[in-house]
């Protein structure tokens, strides 16, 4: 069940100790436990008899998510790290095991809607009531009051509602694919758990914290929010790219690759781009260069420059840039970042035996931290893979957890 990487790391994480209970479904609220438990917390997913619906989710338009244990690899994203106690806490004495295993917690998860919540008795009302102590999160689509607070939502609903939908600046909504706003949602929840983990700490409070996708999607757009609240304007124009300088634009190489580019400012490194291009002769030609030595002309520049750059391909490009200490990337695609050395060097990505997928480069926890070592530790668990376990060290004992199970409480 664990994961072994190619190359183990030793050091400590940073949250070992903390016990995090999730009654959550998808991903924006349990992508927020996965966070912690790459972190080390203790993370027990309870997991309703029907089972996490994220699950059974492997088609999307022609898209197959199937992995080869038969749940959607999104399943695997969304609770890697957890132990899984399948319990319905529609019973008594599944209430009875759930407030055994809040009164052990730090922090509680939920992402059901909240007359949901209320109902099934698992609101901040009744959690803090069994434990005071507790830092009790929640997610929803769209924020905790106003007109839309009971409403159900996913990813795409929390896109279409913030402007997301519009930023590439086309004049039709575009969603961007998939599940960006949910894992957006899943690191500020994580990020306001551990703040609130800190306030508890230092200040002696524990207390309620509460995300949504519509909120994570305004806090992931906060400059063009600015800027639009500001000077009302749209920043989320079209990028016509014949009306962008040359050091903020894209290029095809003659491979047939892309690199991108982007300087600040211009007259620091209009030079330097010539240089690499052979076309110095352009920095002392004023239709083509201000007094200020930037670049002017940007459609007719660019058409020439994407001659020259058919000439040579992309690698030869990017090494002559990179020793000019001239800010271009390779343009690659999602299947390219697997076996980039920039990924592999900095463990955004780590070679690994994964069990149920074999041998494959797994994503990383993409914070460093000098002395300790955050990451993956464990494959998504089966449906009540650990009840046994759990109700075990909850004190109850082998006859009365046959009972449960023999009622339906457990599986």
């Amino acid at each position: 069940m664990r994961i072994e990487y190619e190359e183990q790391r030793s050091g400590p994480l940073p949250l070992e100790g903390i016990k995090v209970v999730e009654y959550g479904v998808f991903h924006a609220g349990p992508g927020a436990g996965a966070i912690l438990g790459d972190l080390g917390a203790e993370v027990i997913k309870i997991e309703a008899p029907v089972g996490d619906g994220i699950r059974f989710w492997k088609k999307v338009a022609g898209l197959d998510m199937s992995g080869p244990n038969d749940n959607s690899v999104t399943f695997e994203v969304s609770n890697r790290n957890k132990k899984n106690i399948c319990l319905d806490i529609k019973t008594d004495a599944g209430r009875e095991i759930l407030h055994r295993l809040v009164k052990e917690a730090d922090v509680f998860m939920s992402n059901l809607r909240k007359p949901t919540r209320t109902n099934l008795g698992v609101d901040y009302a009744a959690i803090s009531a069994v434990n005071p102590k507790i830092i009790y999160s929640s997610v929803s689509g769209y924020g905790q009051e106003g007109p839309m607070q009971n409403i159900g939502a996913f990813d795409p609903l929390g896109q279409a509602c913030s402007g997301m939908m519009f930023t590439s600046g086309s004049d039709l909504p575009a969603p961007i694919q998939i599940g960006i706003l949910d894992q957006a949602t899943a690191i500020s929840l994580s990020h306001a758990i551990l703040t609130a983990l800190l306030a508890r700490e230092r200040q002696g409070i524990s207390q309620e914290v509460h995300v949504s996708l519509y909120g994570s999607s305004l806090w992931l757009q906060h400059i063009n929010l600015m800027l639009a609240n500001t000077l009302k304007i749209n920043p989320c124009v079209s990028s016509n790219r014949a009306q962008h300088s040359p050091l903020r634009n894209v290029f095809c190489c003659g491979d047939g690759e892309w690199v991108m580019c982007t300087h600040h400012p211009e007259e620091k490194y209009w030079a330097a781009f010539c240089k690499v291009m052979g076309t110095e002769e352009l920095l002392t030609d004023p239709e083509y260069t201000d007094e200020q030595g930037r670049p002017l002309k940007p459609e007719v520049l660019n058409s020439r420059f994407d001659t020259i750059f058919a000439t040579r391909p992309r690698d030869e490009w990017m090494s002559d840039f990179m020793a000019a200490q001239l800010m271009f990337a390779p343009i690659q695609r999602i299947m390219d970042v697997e076996n980039d050395p920039q990924a592999l060097e900095n463990d955004y990505v780590r070679p690994a035996e994964y069990p149920g997928f074999g041998k494959m480069n797994v994503p990383g926890y993409p914070i460093y931290f000098s002395k300790c070592q955050p990451g993956i530790q464990k494959r998504a668990a089966h449906k009540g893979e650990q009840t046994d376990d759990i109700m075990t060290e909850l004190g109850y004992d082998a006859d009365t957890i046959e009972i449960l199970k023999k009622d339906g409480v457990i599986e």
